[in-house]
Order: structure tokens, then C-alpha cells, then sequence
């Protein structure tokens, strides 16, 4: 059995944590293929080494010295390797490195953070470390080039059968460090599964997998044994972050079941991520519950819309002109909404009304602010007849107004706005009323 097993920065944080994850990697002889991160927060008032890193190049970019910053991300990296008894010359490479920092692109000096952190990783586990600019490698223009990445990779393993490799960076045709998006360790770990053909992608990071609720606003929620990808594409998208979103479609397109693991607390389950959640008994109704504040709805009406060509389409087309993301669209017979993230219009919003009011002439054209979308979402919801009723009658019994309603055409997400206000008690409401009565009868 091949697994990949990705590392995120919170496992690699300290000392500690590396020989959590060297105990984690010893219990299965069939994780031999390792992605990590950058050494990330030791504690909530700690610094992620990436962040620590982009700070540098900002001293560099307005003339600020930042040799004492160095320092620190360099006693990071010698404290781990002296603790864990690593003979690799950390000092010795940080101190190349700091004295020629500014040749250096800023890609490249980011990327040093998981450069340093997997040399120290490869010698603890003792396993060949492989540079991710060698095999890792991206088109010209910024997306990775798949086919020339699987036959480096593939050579790797033919070599060394096993391996230690950065994330979140590769290289351009021409060697020039190449990073990918925020959380790209994630996305790398899944091109690596895909290209040896992985049975198993593991992200192994500080949480048990996906929970149903917010335990910020619900109490002990209930964990997500299994998940689709589009369940949680939806959940993601609207607040429940524990994966880079982008990191399913490597995994996907080859039908590699993603697991989410807890470095911290190995045993529990965690959540298992795949195309259909075929196997899973429970059929739980609602599969979890998120959801986010601050967006704003732009309602149009107009007489006799339906009979008028492109009327959508050229609203949406103002909006578009500025620049702005469109969430959601509900629509009436002779109305629709335009709902988009606040912020997105924060300097806008009013030239986008008039527009609009030039270009469309409504009968009418109003704005509601500081609505907050919540999204529930179950693969099993459009089996049961009278899901979305029971769910708009318990918030309508709870005094919650619902402000706008819409649902996924694959019928696995049900989404309602209300006011911010009503945002925690949203929640609160579907949960208890659906998720933990459901846990109760059982």
C-alpha cells in the first residue's frame, strides 16, 4: 500500500512535535513518502517560520536591517536539530544563506523554511531528502506541470524508494523557486499521491478531521467520520478551513481517498475525504453545518423581467466590471438578488447601484448589509422529503428571520441569510435541532 503522508507546519513546530511525527511514520512501514511544512507555531503567541520568512524580504524591499530576525529563525532551526540530536550542519547552511540573503528572490527565501525544516526531518527519520525544486515543477505560467513532475518523482522513488520533500515550492523551467499558494504544502502532498498513483493520502496536522459545527459557537460537535469532496468543498468554501481547498482536485481526478489525522492524538479516527461515502451506515442527515458573516445582498425588481432578454446577464456584468466576486443569486419572477462579500464592495457598492439603475432601470433597487450566509450540508438531505420545511420551521420557531434561501443544484447544501446577529443562533438552532437530536436517538 502506498501512503502520502503530509505534514502540516503545527507537527514540525518543536522538538517534541518532530518525534511525534517520527513515531507516527515508524507505526506504518507503508509511510515512506513524507511532505511537510515549515516549522509553524509552537504556541498561540508564537510565529510560523513562513511568516517570519516574509517579514525578512519586507526588511530587505525598505532598507530595514534584519539581521536579528535571522538570528531567531536560525536558533529555531538549531534548537530542533540539537534536541533531536541531528548532525546536519544547520548553522553552518543558515549562515550561507543569511550572508547572501539578498541575492535571493523573495520566492526563494520563503521557501527556506521547509528547505531547513525537511533537511532536519530527512536525518531524523532517516530517509533521503529530496529537493521540491527538482521535482516539483511548474509551466511558465504558474501551474504545475504534471507530467514532467510524475517522471521525476518516479525516478526518485526507482533511486531511493523513499523520501523526505518540502512543500509549498518548486521550481520554473529555467530552476527559478517557484511557491504556491498559502497552505501549497497541502496541494503538494496531493501531486505527489497522484503521481505515484498513492492508495492514500495523509494531511496529518494539530486537528481530528472535519467537525460538524463550529465548537466555537456549538458545544462538542459531532467529529465527520467521512466526507465527499463535494461536501466539503462546500463546507470549506464557507468557513470550515482544516484542508487547502485546492489540494482535493490532484487527489480527485485519481480517486485517492484523502484522511485527516492528528499529529497530537494519533488514534483518533480523524476524516476520511473521497469522490462517494459509500460504506458509511450512520447516513447521517446533515453532514455539518458552517457558515460567514458580513455579506451584502444588491435586490433588484423589475415588472415583467421574465419576458426580457439578458437581464441577469447584464447586471452581472456591472458587477463584474468592478471587479467583484458573486456569491449567490437568488431569483423571483420579476426580481433577483446579487449577494457578494461586503468587503469586496466596501468603496463600490453605490457606483454599482447606479449603474445598475442606468443600465437595468428597475421598478425598484435595494441593499441589505451585514448578512451572514450559513450553509448546511448533507449528501443524504435530498433522500428525505421535508428537510429544507423542518429546517426553516425550527428557525422560524426560534424567531431567527431568514433573509434569503437558496440551494445547491446537486442538492447537497441548503444556504440561508440572516443578520449577523442571528448568525451564532443560526447555527445553534440546526444543529441542536437536527445534529445532536439525531446523536441522542441513536
Amino acid at each position: 500500500m502506498i501512503k502520502i503522508a503530509k505534514f502540516g507546519g503545527s507537527s514540525v513546530a518543536s522538538a517534541e512535535q518532530f518525534k511525534k511525527v517520527k513515531a507516527i511514520v515508524e507505526a506504518d512501514p507503508d509511510r515512506c513518502f513524507i511532505v511537510s511544512s515549515a516549522a509553524g507555531k509552537r504556541h498561540s503567541t508564537d510565529n510560523k517560520i513562513t511568516d517570519l520568512l516574509l517579514l525578512v524580504n519586507a526588511h530587505i524591499e525598505y532598507h530595514v536591517d534584519c539581521t536579528s530576525l535571522l538570528a531567531d529563525i536560525e536558533a529555531r532551526f538549531v534548537e530542533i536539530a540539537d534536541e533531536l540530536g541531528v548532525t546536519w550542519p544547520v548553522a553552518k547552511e543558515f549562515k550561507k544563506f543569511a550572508t547572501n540573503i539578498k541575492s535571493f528572490s523573495p520566492e526563494y527565501v520563503v521557501s527556506r523554511g521547509e528547505w531547513f525544516t525537511c533537511q532536519i526531518l530527512a536525518e531524523y527519520l532517516g530517509l533521503p531528502f529530496v529537493d521540491a525544486a527538482d521535482v516539483m515543477l511548474f509551466h511558465h505560467d504558474g501551474t504545475i506541470d504534471m507530467e514532467r513532475t510524475a517522471s521525476r518523482i518516479k525516478g526518485v522513488v526507482a533511486r531511493s524508494g523513499s523520501f523526505v520533500l518540502p512543500g509549498f515550492y518548486g521550481a520554473t523551467v529555467d530552476g527559478a523557486i517557484k511557491l504556491f499558494q498559502r497552505g501549497g504544502g497541502d496541494i503538494t502532498g496531493a501531486i505527489v499521491a497522484r503521481c505515484l498513483d498513492a492508495d492514500l493520502y495523509e494531511n496529518w496536522t494539530d486537528v481530528s478531521g472535519f467537525l460538524s459545527a463550529d465548537p466555537r459557537i456549538v458545544q462538542n460537535p459531532r467529529a465527520i467520520g467521512r466526507i465527499t469532496f463535494d461536501e466539503m468543498r462546500e463546507l470549506s468554501y464557507m468557513g470550515a478551513s482544516v484542508l487547502q481547498e485546492e489540494a482535493i482536485f490532484p487527489v480527485r481526478e485519481a480517486n485517492i481517498p484523502i484522511q485527516i489525522k492528528n499529529t497530537n492524538r494519533p488514534e483518533d479516527t480523524g476524516t476520511v475525504i473521497r469522490e462517494t461515502a459509500d460504506g458509511d451506515v450512520s447516513e447521517h442527515l446533515i453532514t455539518g453545518i458552517a457558515g460567514k458573516k458580513d455579506f451584502l445582498a444588491i435586490h433588484v425588481k423589475k415588472a415583467h423581467m421574465s419576458n426580457e432578454v439578458g437581464v441577469i446577464s447584464r447586471a452581472l456584468n456591472i458587477v463584474e466590471r468592478y471587479g467583484v466576486s458573486v456569491e449567490h443569486i437568488p431569483t423571483g419572477v420579476d426580481s433577483f438578488g446579487i449577494v457578494v462579500n461586503a468587503s469586496d464592495v466596501k468603496d463600490t457598492v453605490y457606483s454599482i447601484i447606479s449603474d445598475i439603475r442606468r443600465e437595468i432601470e428597475p421598478d425598484d433597487i435595494t441593499m441589505v448589509d451585514r448578512l451572514a450566509l450559513v450553509s448546511v450540508v448533507g449528501r443524504n438531505m435530498s433522500r428525505r422529503s421535508g428537510t429544507s420545511g423542518k429546517i426553516f420551521g425550527a428557525l422560524g420557531n426560534a424567531g431567527v428571520n431568514i433573509r434569503m434561501i437558496t440551494q445547491s443544484s446537486e442538492e447537497i447544501s441548503i444556504i440561508v441569510g440572516v443578520d449577523n446577529t442571528d448568525f451564532d443562533r443560526t447555527i445553534g438552532v440546526i444543529y441542536n435541532g437536527f445534529v445532536r437530536d439525531e446523536m441522542v436517538s441513536r
